[in-house]
Formats: structure tokens, sequence, C-alpha cells
């Protein structure tokens, strides 16, 4: 799995830091900051969910 997050469509919701905080973070400037590109595939459930409740769909999981 591999991570990649879209910092330009980011609206600073911060439900994917809510979602997995080990995998996504936010920057000074509030937007998504991504802590693990690769996280381990027990962390698949998480990041899925992040993905799916973030309102501006700027992250996108690669399988």
């Amino acid at each position: 799995m591999k991570i990649v997050v879209d910092q330009g469509k980011c609206v600073g919701a911060g439900q994917c830091v809510l979602a997995a905080d080990d995998v996504f973070d936010q920057n000074d400037d509030g937007l998504v900051a991504l802590l693990e590109e690769n996280p381990p595939s027990e962390r698949l459930e998480d990041v899925r969910h992040a993905a799916a409740v973030c309102p501006a769909g700027a992250i996108t999981v690669q399988e």
C-alpha cells in the first residue's frame, strides 16, 4: 500500500488524523502531512477510512 496526499486539495478538516494519527498529521498551515507513505498492512482499514472521510478527497490509497 502507498498513500498519496494532495495538499492543494486539503481543507484542513483533520478527519485523517482522527482516523489514523500514526499515518497522518497536520502541518503548521493545518494541511495534511503524511507521516508514513507505506504504512504496515494492519493499518490499511484505518487508512482507507481516512481517505473515505476526507471531505476534499485529498488522500489516495494505492494498493
